[in-house]
C-alpha cells in the first residue's frame, strides 16, 4: 500500500530558492512507487502564484496546489498525508499534522531571528514538534541549537535542479552575479569595487542577472563610476542561466544579509566555477574550500580578491574549479536520502 506524502510550505507565489526545493523534492518522489506524492504551495495573504512557478510544478508532479492559510483545502491535504516534509515550522501547518498523528518532517531555510516577540516564540514551539529537523546550513543550525545538538536535528543543505552545462576553464570569461537587486545582496559593492580594478573588459567582463527595486541605483552607480562593460540580461530562462554560470571564470556572491545558504555559489560548484563569497552566515559553506572570502561590505577587499581572481595561473585556477566541483558530492545529500528518511 502506498504511503501518502505531502511536500509542503509557505510561498510568496514566486519561482525562489525554497520552491525550486520543494519541486525538485516532489520531481524526485513521483519517481518512488511507494508514494503518492502531492506538492502544496500555501500562498501568503495578498500574494498570488504566478505562471513561471505554476508551470514550473505542474511539469514534474500530476498534484499541485496552491492553498491559502486556513482554507478547507489545506486542511484537507493534511488529513490526506501520512508523511509531510514542510519548509520551516509554520504553526497552522505543524500544529494540526501533530495533532492527527502525522510524521513531519522540517527542512528549515531560514536562521532564528533573536526578537522575543509571539510570532517568533510560537515558531520555536513549533519546530519541537518535528519527527526530524534538516538545517540547510550548520550557520541556521547554530541559530536554533547553539550548543548541544539534538538527536533528531542535522545540517542538510538544500539543493534544486542543479545545472549540468560545461564550458572548459580556459574558456571562461568574468565576473557574474545572480540575484535578485536588493540592498545588502553586494551588488553596489560588486560596481565599486570592479571600477577601482579597472579589469579588461575582453577577458573580466562584469554580467549581472536579475533585476528588483534597486534598478534605478545600479544603473546611476554605472553611470557614475564611468563603467562601460557591463552586462545586465535580466532576468533569463533558466537554460541561459545555465549557459552565464558555466561560462563565468568566477561567480560573485557579496553578501551582507546573514544568508541562510547561498544557492548560487553551489550551482556554480556543480559546473566547476568558483566563487568570491563573504563571510556571511551560510555563504562560505556554499562557495566551500574552493572559494576567496572577504569580510561583508569590504569593497577594497573584495576588489582585491577580484584582483586576486583575474591574476591566478590557469593551474591555480582549474585546480580551484575542481575542488569546487569535487567537493560538492560530499556537501549535498542524495535524493535519496530523503526516500530512506521517509520510508523509516
Amino acid at each position: 500500500m502506498k504511503k501518502n506524502l505531502l511536500i509542503i510550505g509557505s510561498s510568496q507565489g514566486v519561482y525562489g530558492g525554497i520552491e525550486a526545493y520543494m519541486i525538485a523534492l516532489a520531481e524526485a518522489a513521483s519517481s518512488w512507487e511507494e508514494f503518492d506524492v502531492k506538492l502544496c504551495f500555501k500562498i501568503i495573504e495578498g500574494a498570488d502564484a504566478v505562471e513561471n512557478l505554476v508551470q514550473s510544478a505542474e511539469a514534474v508532479c500530476k498534484q499541485v496546489y496552491f492553498v491559502r492559510r486556513g482554507s478547507k483545502e489545506l486542511v484537507d491535504l493534511l488529513k490526506w498525508a501520512d508523511v509531510l516534509h514542510v519548509q520551516n515550522m509554520p504553526p497552522d501547518i505543524v500544529f494540526p499534522a501533530r495533532f492527527m498523528s502525522k510524521k513531519v518532517f522540517l527542512t528549515v531555510h531560514n536562521r532564528r531571528l533573536p526578537e522575543l516577540n509571539l510570532h517568533n516564540l510560537i515558531w520555536r514551539f513549533s519546530i519541537r514538534f518535528a519527527y526530524r529537523r534538516w538545517f540547510n546550513s550548520n550557520f541556521v543550525w547554530g541559530t536554533w541549537e547553539n550548543g548541544k545538538k539534538s538527536s533528531n536535528s542535522d545540517c542538510v543543505p538544500t539543493v534544486c535542479r542543479l545545472p549540468t552545462a560545461w564550458c572548459p576553464p580556459e574558456q571562461r570569461k568574468g565576473f557574474l552575479f545572480v540575484g535578485r537587486w536588493i540592498e545588502n545582496k553586494g551588488i553596489q559593492e560588486i560596481l565599486k569595487a570592479y571600477a577601482l580594478g579597472n579589469f579588461d573588459p575582453n577577458e573580466y567582463p562584469l554580467t549581472i542577472l536579475g533585476d528588483g527595486p534597486l534598478k534605478p541605483v545600479v544603473l546611476s552607480m554605472i553611470d557614475d563610476l564611468k563603467i562601460k562593460h557591463v552586462n545586465m540580461p535580466g532576468f533569463v530562462d533558466d537554460a541561459t542561466k545555465q549557459k552565464y554560470l558555466s561560462s563565468t571564470r568566477w561567480l560573485l556572491a557579496p553578501a551582507r544579509t546573514q544568508e541562510d545558504l547561498g544557492l548560487t555559489p553551489i550551482e556554480a560548484r556543480s559546473v566547476g566555477v568558483p566563487s568570491i563569497v563573504t563571510r556571511d552566515g551560510g555563504l562560505p559553506e556554499a562557495g566551500g574550500a574552493a572559494s576567496l572570502i572577504v569580510e561583508p561590505g569590504d569593497v577594497e577587499g573584495l576588489a582585491r580578491c577580484m584582483q586576486m581572481a583575474a591574476t591566478m595561473d590557469e593551474t591555480e585556477y582549474q585546480r580551484r574549479g575542481k575542488l569546487a566541483k569535487d567537493t560538492l558530492e560530499g556537501f549535498l545529500k542524495p535524493m535519496d536520502f530523503y526516500r530512506t528518511s521517509y520510508n523509516n
